[in-house]
Parts: C-alpha cells; sequence; structure tokens
C-alpha cells in the first residue's frame, strides 16, 4: 500500500532545499520513503547530501520545474531509480508582497509559471507513472492567500488560487485511475522565504489575526502533506484543500481576537 511506513514507498518532492519541502522530504525519508529531492538551488542540495552519507532512499537533483521536456526526464529517472512512484509533493513556489501598481506583468507571468505550470507539470507526469499501478497521490502547496484576499498579493494570491482549483480539476480527472491530488494551504509558516518577506509589523499583524497566534513550523505542515500522500490514512480523501493555518481563516469577522 503506497506511503506504508518501511514499505518502500517512493515519492519526489519540488523546492525540497528549504522550507515545507525540505521538512516534508525529511519527514518522508524518517518515515522509510524513498525520496527525490528537487531544487533549483544546487547549493542546498549538496548540505542535504552531507547530512545523508550514503543514504540510498535519497535521489538529488537540481530542476528549474518550469522546463517541461526537463520535468518529464526527471519524473522518468525518478520512477526508473525507485522502480516506483507512489508521491508527489509540489512545493516549489515563488512568493512577492507588492502593491497591485507595483506588479508588473512580467512579475505576474513568473509568479503564475513557477507556481501554476511548475505544479501542473511535475504532478502531470507524476500522473503518468502512478497510472501504471492504479493508484498515487499528488500534493500541492497552495496558500492562504489563494483563499482570502489580502493586500500586496495580486500575483501571489492569484497563482495560489489558481493551484487550488487546479487541485481540483486533476482530482476529478485522475480519481477513476486511483489517483488522488489534495492541496495545503499554509498560513504564515517560519520558512525562509517568509522571513525574507515579512515585515516586524507583518508579523505582529498577523500575530493579532491567528488565533493560535504564531506562525507554523514547517514540520507542522509536512505532517499533513505525510498523511495526504499515506494511502493507509487517507485513501478516500481527494480533491480537498487543507488549511493550516493556526485559524486564521475560521476566524471569519473577528478583526482583533484576544
Amino acid at each position: 500500500m503506497a506511503g506504508r511506513e518501511g514499505g518502500g514507498a517512493a515519492a519526489i518532492v519540488t523546492g525540497a532545499g528549504s522550507g515545507i519541502g525540505r521538512a516534508t522530504a525529511e519527514l518522508l525519508l524518517a518515515r522509510g520513503w524513498h525520496v527525490a529531492l528537487v531544487d533549483r538551488d544546487a547549493k542546498a542540495l549538496d548540505e542535504i547530501a552531507s547530512q545523508h552519507p550514503g543514504n540510498t532512499r535519497i535521489l538529488l537533483r537540481t530542476l528549474d520545474v518550469t522546463d517541461e521536456p526537463a520535468v518529464g526526464a526527471l519524473v522518468n529517472e525518478v520512477a526508473e531509480t525507485f522502480g516506483r512512484l507512489d508521491g508527489a509533493v509540489n512545493s516549489a513556489g515563488i512568493a512577492a508582497d507588492k502593491h497591485v501598481f507595483d506588479t508588473s506583468a512580467e512579475l505576474f507571468r513568473r509568479m503564475l509559471d513557477v507556481n501554476v505550470v511548475g505544479t501542473f507539470l511535475v504532478g502531470r507526469e507524476a500522473a503518468r507513472h502512478m497510472l501504471k499501478a492504479g493508484r498515487g497521490a499528488i500534493v500541492n502547496v497552495a496558500s492562504i492567500s489563494g483563499l482570502r484576499g489580502s493586500k500586496g498579493r495580486s500575483a501571489y494570491g492569484a497563482s495560489k488560487g489558481a493551484v487550488i482549483n487546479l487541485t481540483q480539476v486533476m482530482a476529478n480527472d485522475l480519481a477513476p485511475h486511483g489517483i488522488r491530488v489534495n492541496a495545503v494551504a499554509p498560513g504564515p509558516v517560519e520558512t525562509p522565504m517568509v522571513k525574507n518577506l515579512h515585515t516586524a509589523a507583518d508579523r505582529a499583524l498577523y500575530g493579532r489575526h491567528i488565533p493560535m497566534k504564531r506562525y507554523a513550523e514547517p514540520r507542522e505542515i509536512a505532517s499533513v502533506i505525510h498523511f495526504l500522500l499515506d494511502e493507509s490514512q487517507s485513501s478516500y480523501v481527494t480533491g480537498e484543500i487543507v488549511a493550516v493555518d493556526g485559524g486564521y481563516r475560521g476566524a471569519g469577522i473577528i478583526t482583533d481576537p484576544t
């Protein structure tokens, strides 16, 4: 059964060099999975390699997820190397916090290309291999910004909203073939990307509006991703968008919870 701990299941994780992607890859490795860690940052992958010397359950590869031929070749390599492909996690992504007047068409297109097209390409190619086994799971990393509007997120929010719809469409297309597709929609997470984007004022504002009064740790998002990948736990879950946000979305009209 795909995802059973110690059962030799295999997954590909994009954006695995840091943040949510890295936490997810590390958790899957700890649970007995074979994992292909994919990132465009070769130095980050080298660091990971140094921490796992001799681990034959790891495959490290650099990749631009917008490069269609390269994505196809890499997914083929992962499936051939591990002899199977049970899961794919689309965590690669970029972000920007800019007012709509300061958002160029170039930035908007780049955001869509990486966050949406990249997610689509990896998911589609992974599904081709899962089709042979008649089962598998794809988990896309969306964002609470794709579920709620906020300032400065015209490009990022639109891209994550697209990832959410893509998740649901792919879930419908692939369900008859035994392939499940879900997404997580994190709120603020203590990742390098968020630390670079969020100012002290941003953190204070989120702190007032998140009922749990803190940012998530990457491992907390990774644990939900693992659940969605693991067929023994989530075999009847598909097309779902799981908000992992400390209650932020559910806070509704409460503007200053105490």
